[in-house]
C-alpha cells in the first residue's frame, strides 16, 4: 500500500490511471477510509481521469494525529497533499465529513480547484451530526456500521471491527475532533460559501437526514447543481454505480461538449 510523507506525516494513498492529463481528487468521510471509492466509483471516473484518493489523519493507515480536525487544518492537510503530488488543480470531490473539507477547500483555495462535487456533506449545526460525536461505545460502533458507515456494505469480521474499533477509540478519547468540529458549528453561516466560483454539484440521498443540508447548500452556491439519488446518507455506497457515473459526466462535461462540436465540424466538412 502506497504511503507518502506529507509534511514529515505518513499518509496512505492510492491511485488510478496515473497517466491520464486531469485528477480526480477524493475525499472520504469521518470514520472512514478511501475504500469508500476504491472498489466502485474510482474505477469509473479512471475510464477518463487521473484518480487519487487518501485517508484523512488517523484513519486507515495514515498516521496518528492527536489534533487538526478543524477544517483550516483539514483543507491544508489536502492543499499538503496536493503540493506534495505536483498537482497545480483538480476536480475535488468529497464526501459527509469530506464533503467539508472539499468544501472549505474550494473557498480557501479556489484557484486549485477546477470542478467541485459534494456528496452528503452534513451542516455541522445540526443535532444528529453532532450527536454522534458525544457519544462512543463499542455498541455504538456495530450500530454505525451496520446502519451509517460509509466503508463497507458488507458486516464486518471481528478483526477488522476490532481493528475499527481501536481507531475509533483513539479519535474519540485521544484527539481534539470532539472539539474541533464543535468549533465548526457556525460552518453553513460563512458568506464565503455564496462566494464560491465553482461549478459544484450536490449529490444528497431522497432519504437522507442530510438533505436539508445539500437544499442549504443549493440556494447558496451560485453555479450549483442539486441532484438527488434513491438512498440515504450512504449512497454510495447503496448506489456506487450512479454516483460514479453522476461524477464522471459532471466532471467530464466540457470534454464532451468539445468532442461533440468537433465531430460535428468533421462531419460537416466531409459533406
Amino acid at each position: 500500500m502506497p504511503v507518502i510523507k506529507v509534511n514529515n506525516r505518513s499518509v496512505h494513498i492510492q491511485e488510478f490511471n496515473k497517466g491520464a492529463r486531469e485528477t480526480v481528487l477524493l475525499v472520504h468521510g469521518m470514520f472512514s477510509n478511501l475504500s469508500v471509492y476504491y472498489f466502485n466509483i474510482a474505477p469509473i471516473l479512471a475510464q477518463h481521469f487521473h484518480v487519487l484518493m487518501y485517508d484523512m489523519k488517523s484513519h486507515g493507515m495514515s498516521e496518528k494525529c492527536p489534533d487538526g480536525y478543524d477544517l483550516d487544518s483539514m483543507s491544508d492537510d489536502l492543499f499538503d497533499l496536493m503540493n506534495a503530488m505536483h498537482l497545480k488543480s483538480v476536480y475535488l470531490a468529497g464526501y459527509s465529513f469530506g464533503g467539508l473539507v472539499a468544501l472549505k477547500t474550494a473557498m480557501r483555495y479556489p484557484e486549485r480547484v477546477k470542478k467541485l462535487a459534494i456528496i452528503e456533506a452534513p451542516d455541522p449545526n445540526d443535532d444528529e451530526t453532532r450527536g454522534i460525536m458525544e457519544i462512543y461505545s463499542k455498541e455504538f460502533l456495530v450500530d454505525y456500521i451496520n446502519n451509517y458507515t460509509d466503508t463497507t456494505r458488507m458486516r464486518m469480521g471481528k478483526r477488522q471491527l476490532d481493528k475499527n474499533h481501536k481507531m475509533y477509540e483513539y479519535l474519540f478519547n485521544e484527539t481534539s475532533i470532539k472539539a474541533d468540529m464543535n468549533n465548526e458549528r457556525s460552518f453553513f453561516a460563512s458568506p464565503f460559501i455564496d462566494q464560491i466560483p465553482h461549478d459544484t454539484l450536490l449529490i444528497y440521498g431522497k432519504d437522507s437526514n442530510c438533505l436539508s443540508s445539500g437544499r442549504k447548500l443549493y440556494h447558496r452556491i451560485p453555479r450549483s447543481k442539486l441532484v438527488l439519488i434513491e438512498g440515504d446518507h450512504n449512497v454510495p455506497i447503496q448506489q456506487p454505480a450512479e454516483t460514479g457515473q453522476r461524477l464522471k459526466d459532471f466532471f467530464t462535461g466540457w470534454q464532451i461538449k468539445i468532442k461533440q462540436i468537433n465531430h460535428r465540424l468533421w462531419h460537416a466538412l466531409r459533406l
